[in-house]
């Protein structure tokens, strides 16, 4: 019985003890273990040469996975104009990025409004039609359409850094406009010819509440001065468009300076054991502009992918990867380690799931972006990680975080890589017709 239970529970002294700790104070502060904090270090024998500053910080909002690409797209950038501190817009992308997945959510309620609206299909694509989150292949096509600015050409507006009262309005606008094409479109077949018209009279009422909240960005085809000083302090200009600015990263110049690596060849290695590896997946209707690359993973196991990381910081390049940053992790130490906390000390019982069990129960995804800048290696065998994260300088050791090599085994979902540090087998699988993994699979999770 529960008496029984009680009882027993309470003649052990360490219960006693535990009780008046953890009923009194945070579980996660109480169980966190010195060890882990020692041995986690800001110390490393293999850091790329230019690791990029300042320090981001997205604020109240969920564009990790924007300021993650943004902080690998910038190192090739300041090596390129010979820069000490530089930062890319982040809102600019934001705002496209918006603007796409309303009109990608849009053509999906068009495209399925045969599908049952209490149907998992119709009630995930509502969810969150135009949330911050992203991936790789989304931010990639938003730089190919509309290309980079630097972020005094396009700062945050209070609503970019403080996303949620937007998000929460643009979302129940876009709901609105998916029953108005589902009621259209079940009025009679002929009225299925009106859903285009009907569209492009919500996209323009939805570009107007986003463009009053973000204002309006500069035109991806429209020349800006940037000026600037460099590390001699020198004062340069450079006259240019948003797309030839991103354009130039791909440039014979830029992928020298880059150790000869071309930022738009980089794809994602993801490790989801419930999958084979050596396997293409993509997530079914997952994306942000339509008629352009699809979200894709290349499976591999955890060596695959360290070793791949591993080369990219050998190589002076810095590495994107996505991971669940919550679970055993210390936001103002900046410490991610399996060892940090202690549950099975404070409730005699351990937390048992696999990284397989975790993604069948849905109780881990890839729910934030970061990026790898060095790694410290003994006798061959990666130890720990430094991670620059995006939530300012308050987190951290001055905003930059350190993984425990084993977090990365279990936490670690995706990283970002150039073809030339992976083999022709790994290069070959992206030739390959993906396995469709359903939306709400947690392969599908936006960073």
């Amino acid at each position: 019985t529960i008496e029984e239970w009680e009882k027993e529970l309470m003649q052990d002294p360490k219960n006693r003890l535990a009780l008046s700790a953890l009923s009194s104070h945070d579980a996660k502060s109480v169980l966190t273990q010195r060890s882990a904090t020692i041995a986690n270090t800001q110390t490393f024998n293999i850091k790329i040469d230019t690791e990029g500053a300042p320090i981001t910080n997205q604020r109240s909002s969920g564009r990790c996975w924007i300021f993650a690409a943004t902080n690998v797209f910038r190192v090739a950038i300041m090596k390129r104009y010979n820069l000490e501190e530089f930062e890319l817009s982040q809102a600019y992308l934001s705002y496209w990025d918006k603007l796409e997945k309303a009109n990608y959510f849009l053509e999906q309620m068009m495209d399925t409004v045969d599908e049952d609206l209490e149907g998992r299909l119709i009630q995930r694509l509502l969810e969150a039609p135009v949330g911050d989150g992203g991936q790789w292949d989304m931010v990639a096509n938003l730089v190919e359409k509309y290309g980079l600015v630097p972020q005094s050409h396009y700062p945050d507006s209070f609503n970019a850094s403080n996303s949620g009262a937007m998000s929460s309005l643009l979302t129940t606008k876009l709901r609105e406009y998916a029953l108005e094409l589902r009621q259209l479109a079940s009025r009679t077949s002929k009225a299925k010819g009106s859903l285009g018209t009907a569209k492009a009279r919500m996209m323009r009422e939805f570009h107007l509440i986003l463009t009053i909240m973000l204002g309006p960005p500069p035109n991806p085809d429209k020349e800006f001065t940037w000026e600037y000083n460099d590390k001699d302090e020198k004062f340069q200009s450079l006259t240019t468009t948003p797309l030839k600015f991103a354009g130039e990263l791909s440039s014979q110049a830029s992928v020298k300076a880059n150790s000869g690596t071309n930022i738009y060849d980089l794809f994602s290695l993801v490790n989801d054991p419930r999958n084979k590896y050596g396997q293409l997946l993509s997530v079914s209707r997952l994306g942000n502009v339509v008629g352009m690359r699809p979200v894709r993973y290349v499976n591999v196991d955890m060596t695959r992918m360290k070793t791949a990381c591993i080369s990219m910081l050998r190589s002076n390049i810095p590495v994107f990867f996505g991971s669940d940053v919550g679970k055993f992790s210390d936001r103002k130490s900046g410490i991610m380690d399996t060892d940090l906390i202690d549950y099975e000390l404070g409730f005699n019982t351990r937390l048992g799931l696999t990284k397989t069990h975790r993604l069948m129960t849905h109780e881990s995804a890839m729910t934030h972006a970061m990026v790898l800048t060095a790694v410290h290696v003994v006798d061959d065998k990666p130890v720990r990680w430094r991670v620059q994260n995006s939530w300012g300088e308050t987190s951290g050791s001055k905003g930059w975080f350190v993984m425990s090599d084993r977090w990365m085994d279990e936490f670690v979902y995706q990283a970002v890589v150039d073809p030339r540090f992976v083999g022709k087998d790994v290069q070959d699988v992206l030739k390959q017709e993906p396995k469709m993994l359903p939306l709400w699979d947690p392969m599908g999770a936006l960073a």
